[in-house]
């Protein structure tokens, strides 16, 4: 009843193994391993604090802004 033993998992083991192959199951692991690296290259990284943005980006995004507003405006019904 209780955990499994090493002859339970080598068995478990042994049928992945000739149900997806060498392969697959080499190129899964090789995957899994570089996403494992860009997640903590990522973690790793330093980011710029998110509360101010250059001045060009910040004037793109007040332009942005406005314009949703002027549209928002625009396509209100009569009241």
């Amino acid at each position: 009843m209780g955990g499994f033993s090493l002859w339970h998992w080598l068995i478990v083991l042994v049928i992945v193994i000739l149900v997806f192959g060498t392969k697959r199951l080499g190129s899964v692991g090789k995957d899994l391993g570089e996403a494992v690296k860009g997640f903590k290259k990522g973690m790793s990284e330093d980011d710029k604090p998110a509360g101010r943005l250059p001045d060009a980006n910040r004037d793109a995004a007040d332009q942005v802004e406005r314009e949703r507003r002027e549209q928002e405006q625009r396509n209100e019904p009569p009241r």
